[in-house]
């Protein structure tokens, strides 16, 4: 895959090279809509139709290779920024019979330092636990407590403090700051994503999927997918292989908490198991369920899941012919790779807070648009891996970072509001009007009005088989035959 992303191209043409796309193909691609979207200094929307748009490409690209024995013609894209930012934002569009969640606890914000400022994650009970231990201060300390404690010290001195207990705290740098830390310099020389043949011992011949055809058209039909992620990239990318018809089953261990507000959001399509891979019953059903797997998406830190033997070499070994696809926030290299991290936080790192804030003050992106855009990138890079696959054999290793995907939002994307020819099927100059890119269904959970799915190709989906149900409450089993 290219090493290198082309600063002179579109968004969409800088990942579909990544991805290792044909070129010709993104003449596919129709777009338009509503103007002035997800609003920002840095080219927001620019990376969100883009990778949106790759992965409806990808999608495209998948199921005319299945719909015969000779492929047929890639069907068209489209690409509605309306529905694009509203997608971008669905943790915000979410309410469950009427009620918004809560997407930040409160001690999940900014800080004012001794010098500058910090920011810290603790939506999750252990991180909320870790980071007041770090500070000396006791579990039911609230707000003022935490303020009052951060103001006297640096900013990095919390940062280090906070990840040394198993917390998540970053001091707020500038870009050129990053580009300066050891982190920063180790993502500039990284590409956008990697997408790699490996091999096991007798992988021989091409892994052919078999054809699909109906209404509408499911390129992923019959692919068995285990998602061991969290929020929220790694959801996003599964979400939307289920909305294209792959059986999805999510993994989850039994002693991590996880939202079910957030599974609301990012579990349509799924299905949801609890296994804990350190009790040996459960590891033997995780074996069983790896053994049938045509993708594994994983989502923890790096070196989380190695401990259980899911390394690539090994995969390839267990389960020839697998897709691997990996994400992180740091990526696996430098001295930040075995850091947990969120889009927050990302953001704070690689100077994207300096730059979004005003007068001294840190700001924030007007999504979440590391982690939904790497994770449409995620989604695209594993059709784009079924596609190489059903020509050429071999299994499949995808990497993304949070930390990459900031890089190129920062450096390698330009604005390019006309980025596809105009079509008849949009009005530039309409008024954004959220509701028209907002669905509604009955859940478990009650009630759920959510966004709609941006991904679109001809004959494809438009909305999920199924609403999120009950975190763990499924049984560990595919429901379809092997692809």
């Amino acid at each position: 895959m290219a090493d290198v992303i082309d600063t002179r191209s579109s968004g969409t043409e800088q990942a579909w090279t990544a991805l290792g796309g044909d070129p010709a193909l993104l003449d596919r691609i129709d777009g338009g809509g509503p103007a002035g979207l997800l609003s920002a200094r840095l080219p927001v929307m620019e990376l969100a139709r883009s990778t949106v748009a790759v992965c409806a490409l990808a999608a495209a690209e998948l199921a005319a290779r299945r719909a015969g024995s000779t492929g047929g013609p890639v069907g068209r894209v489209r690409v509605d920024d309306g529905a694009v930012a509203t997608a971008f934002l669905s943790e915000r569009h979410l309410r469950v019979d009427g009620r918004a969640p809560t997407n930040f606890a409160p001690l999940s914000r900014f800080w004012r330092t001794a010098d500058g400022w910090v920011r810290t994650h603790a939506n999750y009970p252990h991180h909320r636990t870790r980071l007041l231990a770090a500070l000396g201060l006791p579990a039911d300390a609230g707000v003022d407590a935490v303020a009052a404690v951060l103001a006297e010290r640096r900013a990095v001195e919390i940062e280090e403090t906070v990840y040394a207990a198993g917390g998540l705290a970053v001091a707020l740098r500038t870009p050129e700051e990053w580009a300066a830390h050891e982190q920063g310099s180790a993502v500039a020389t990284r590409p956008l994503l990697t997408l790699d043949r490996t091999e096991g011992p007798g992988q021989v011949g091409a892994r052919r999927l078999p054809a699909v055809s109906g209404s509408p058209l499911l390129p992923a039909a019959g692919v068995r997918v285990l998602d061991l992620t969290r929020v929220l990239a790694g959801p996003v990318a599964t979400r939307t292989l289920a909305l294209l018809g792959a059986d999805v089953l999510r993994i989850d261990a039994p002693q991590l908490p996880e939202s079910q507000d957030a599974h609301n959001d990012t579990g349509f399509g799924k299905r949801s198991v609890s296994l804990d891979l350190g009790d040996r019953a459960d590891r033997a059903t995780f074996d069983e369920l790896l053994a049938a797997a045509d993708v594994l998406v994983t989502g923890y830190r790096p070196g989380a899941l190695e401990t259980y033997g899911l390394t690539p070499e090994t995969l390839a070994v267990r389960r020839p012919g697998l897709v691997l696809a990996q994400v992180s926030a740091w990526g696996r290299y430098g001295p930040w790779h075995e850091r947990r991290g969120f889009d927050s936080l990302v953001q704070v790192a690689t100077g994207i807070a300096a730059v979004e804030g005003d007068a001294g003050t840190p700001g924030a992106l007007p999504a979440q648009a590391l982690d939904h855009g790497t994770g449409y990138l995620l989604a695209a890079g594993v059709l784009r891996a079924l596609t190489e696959q059903h020509d050429e054999g071999g299994s499949r290793l995808l990497r993304l970072a949070l930390g990459q995907t900031a890089h190129w939002l920062c450096g390698g994307l330009t604005r390019t509001p006309d980025s596809y020819g105009p079509s008849a099927a949009y009005d530039l100059s309409e008024t954004y009007d959220p509701e028209k890119y907002l669905g509604s269904t009955d859940s478990a959970s009650g009630r759920l009005r959510h966004a709609l799915p941006p991904v679109s190709f001809a004959g494809g989906p438009t909305d999920w088989s199924r609403p999120p149900g009950r975190l763990g409450a499924d049984a560990p089993k595919w429901l379809t035959t092997t692809a």
